[in-house]
């Protein structure tokens, strides 16, 4: 459920099998998540949404089907070839654009979108703050962004069942369906990432207003949703 990490090297050895895995080891809630996400954006006919680390472009696709015109960028080649089959099958090529980039320095002029999500990725990315200071660059005013994120529960009754599935099923699934060692990694990334309250405070730190976190079936997931003051 990684989209997108520096070169993008290592997503185009998982590329080929990545959806088919995603949808098993998230039992496929995976995409009910990126609904919310396109729900939350809250998206008008002919919005101008960008993508980040759009992988397989599965989000970016949502978008397109909500009205809206998507540019979805990553750095995995492999990814975005899958991704523009997928576009060109759902017959969705003039409303979505795919484009080799790095989210810690997008190749776009102030204000261009009118609003941005990603879904898996804000994890991967070195400097995260940098990165979300270029989504605030490139969102005009009074524009909305929604960050999906695969977070580990720290509370609850479940807290203990959703980490052992994160750090011993997952990694396990992953390679034994994918034929890459790639997904050992995936545990190792949601045990570091901030928890919910911390990274909201990041991306508030990083030129957004009204941050809001937003976790989802008990926590292994959490939305953020923020405007562009």
């Amino acid at each position: 459920m990684t989209a997108s990490l520096g070169s993008g090297a290592m997503f185009d050895a998982i590329a080929r099998r990545y959806d088919f895995v995603n949808r098993v080891i998230s039992f496929g809630t995976d995409q009910r998540w990126r609904r919310k996400t396109v729900a939350a954006l809250g998206i008008e006919p002919g919005a101008r949404i960008l993508d980040v680390a759009t992988g397989t472009a599965d989000l970016a696709l949502a978008c397109a089907r909500a009205g809206a015109r998507v540019t979805g960028v990553d750095p995995s080649a492999g990814m975005l070839a899958i991704g523009e089959r997928k576009i060109a099958a759902a017959g969705l090529a003039e409303q979505v654009t795919l484009l080799a980039g790095d989210a810690q320095e997008l190749d776009f002029g102030a204000a261009q979108f009118d609003g941005a999500c990603m879904a898996f990725g804000i994890r991967n990315i070195p400097d995260r703050p940098r990165a979300l200071r270029e989504l605030a660059r490139v969102v005009r005013p009074g524009g909305t962004i929604a960050i999906l994120e695969l977070t580990e529960p720290r509370n609850g009754i479940l807290a203990a069942f959703a980490r052992f599935h994160v750090h011993k099923v997952v990694p396990f699934l992953g390679a034994l369906l994918s034929g890459a060692r790639e997904y050992k990694y995936l545990q190792a990334s949601i045990a570091a990432f901030p928890p919910p309250a911390i990274f909201a405070g990041t991306v508030a730190e990083s030129g957004f207003a009204d941050v809001d976190a937003r976790p989802l079936t008990f926590g292994v997931a959490t939305l953020f949703v923020a405007r562009r003051p």
